[in-house]
C-alpha cells in the first residue's frame, strides 16, 4: 500500500512535522526523521509531496503551491467510502468529482465527512464545529481541536446548509473560511 503526506513550506521552513509524524505513526507503526528528510526551496510557498510505504519513502516532491478557490459544493452520498488513511489512490474520491462544481462534500450515514482535499467545519451558535467521524484525521483539524477552536460533532446536511460560516482545513490552507 502507497501513501502520502502533503506539508506545508513556506520560505525554506516546513509546518507541523509533529502532526505530520503522528498521522504517519497511525498508519504504518513507525516515524520517518522529516526534518532531516525535507529540504524546500527557501522561497515561496511550496505543497511538499511525500510517498511512503510501511517500509520506505519512495518519492518526495515540491510544488509551487495555488489555493484552490471554492465558491459551489455537490453533495455526494455514499455509505460505502472509506479513506481511514491518506491513501496515495484517490479513486474513491476522483469518482465523485463534478466540473459544474468547485468540490465535494462526502455524506455518509447521513452526516457530513469531509471534502475530497480537506477536512470541513461549520459555524453553529457561535461555535466551529467539525464532524465527529471525518474520512480522514487531518492534521489541521487535529491541531484546532486541541487549542479549543474546533470541536466535534454530528454534522447534517440541514446544519451545513443553515451554518454561519463554513471552512475547509488542511495542511495548505489552515483554516480557511469560505463564506
Amino acid at each position: 500500500m502507497r501513501y502520502f503526506e502533503t506539508i506545508k513550506c513556506k520560505n525554506g521552513k516546513a509546518y507541523n512535522l509533529k502532526y505530520h509524524n503522528q498521522r504517519i505513526f497511525n498508519t504504518i507503526g513507525k516515524v520517518f526523521d522529516l526534518e532531516a528528510i525535507i529540504s524546500p526551496p527557501n522561497l515561496n510557498l511550496y505543497r511538499c509531496k511525500i510517498i511512503y510505504t510501511k517500509d520506505s519513502i519512495e518519492d518526495i516532491n515540491y510544488y509551487l503551491y495555488k489555493k484552490k478557490e471554492i465558491k459551489s459544493f455537490k453533495f455526494v452520498y455514499d455509505n460505502s467510502i472509506s479513506y481511514k488513511y491518506k491513501y496515495l489512490n484517490r479513486d474513491c474520491f476522483n469518482s465523485f468529482l463534478d466540473p459544474n462544481y468547485d468540490e465535494i462534500i462526502i455524506v455518509k450515514n447521513g452526516l457530513i465527512t469531509d471534502t475530497s482535499i480537506a477536512n470541513i467545519a461549520i459555524l453553529v451558535n457561535n461555535s466551529w464545529l467539525t464532524p465527529k467521524k471525518p474520512l480522514l484525521y487531518g492534521t489541521t483539524r487535529e491541531r484546532y481541536i486541541k487549542k479549543g477552536i474546533l470541536k466535534e460533532a454530528d454534522i447534517t446536511v440541514d446544519m451545513f446548509k443553515k451554518a454561519k460560516q463554513i471552512a475547509t482545513l488542511n495542511a495548505m490552507v489552515g483554516f480557511n473560511i469560505l463564506k
